[in-house]
Formats: structure tokens, C-alpha cells, sequence
């Protein structure tokens, strides 16, 4: 059984060439085995990168601070599982798979509140099969990762 929190990093590139580094969750079967959490949600922050796609000091930050805040609001109420983390290439993709785009939004807002406004953009789609998921688990297939 995996542990909870389980996460595995690998680095990938961006089609620019770009570093973009890929952050997976391993502990998502009880989720992913609920036919209910059938949508992707992704969360979009796009910030000034530096030479080679990556934030500067004050960025990385606040991208901690968003990290946390949805970190833990979603873990004291499940509507949503935080399932994989992009950074590199001018922005962070947080990607949620969730029961309900209504209740995710609210759980978002009441995360974020008392944080200042952020540029962020959030796209949802139907994606029963998780095959995003399956995408990110093989680029840790493909590229060395801190587990290994």
C-alpha cells in the first residue's frame, strides 16, 4: 500500500526545450478507483520565467504558499485530489481530479482567500479515465526521477 502523500519528481522538457519539472502523486487509488472523480481540473499559474523557464525567488514563494494553501484545504475536505504539479516553462499546472467543478471552485476560493490576487486560469474537462495521469506517470517512466 502506498503511503499518503507519496509523491516521485522527474525533470521533462517543454517543446521549446525548456526544463519543466514534474511532481506525480503515487497514493490516488481510492480515488481513481471512484468512478465520481471523472474530472480533470487544472489550475494555472503563468509567471515572468527567467532564461531557462523557471520562477525567480519571489515567485517561487508565492507558488509555495498557493501550493500549501490548496494542499491543505483539499486534504481536510476530498472533493478533489491533487494528483500532479507542473513547473518550468513560464508557469505551475496544479491538476485535480474532482467530483464537482461547483464544490472544487468554492474549496479554491475559500483556499486562496486570504492570499493576495493571483493570476491564475483554471480549465476543466471530463477525463474519467485519467489519462492525463497516465501521461505524467510515463514521463517518470521515461526520464530518472528522486525516487530512483
Amino acid at each position: 500500500m502506498a503511503k499518503k502523500n507519496d509523491w516521485w519528481t522527474s525533470p521533462t522538457q517543454s517543446e521549446n526545450g525548456n526544463t519543466v519539472i514534474v511532481t506525480g502523486r503515487r497514493d490516488i487509488d481510492k480515488f481513481r478507483n471512484n468512478p465520481k472523480f471523472k474530472i480533470r481540473i487544472e489550475v494555472t499559474y503563468k509567471y515572468d520565467a527567467d532564461s531557462k523557464g523557471m520562477p525567480d525567488y519571489k515567485t517561487s514563494l508565492q507558488l509555495e504558499q498557493i501550493h500549501e494553501a490548496l494542499a491543505e484545504t483539499f486534504e481536510k475536505d476530498p472533493i478533489a485530489v491533487l494528483t500532479g504539479i507542473y513547473t518550468g516553462d513560464g508557469e505551475r499546472n496544479w491538476v485535480f481530479y474532482s467530483l464537482s467543478t461547483n464544490i472544487f471552485g468554492r474549496k479554491l476560493n475559500e483556499a486562496l482567500a486570504h492570499l493576495p490576487l493571483m493570476p491564475i486560469t483554471i480549465y476543466a474537462e471530463n477525463d474519467a479515465e485519467w489519462n492525463e495521469y497516465e501521461e505524467m506517470k510515463q514521463i517518470s517512466e521515461i526520464m530518472p526521477s528522486d525516487e530512483d
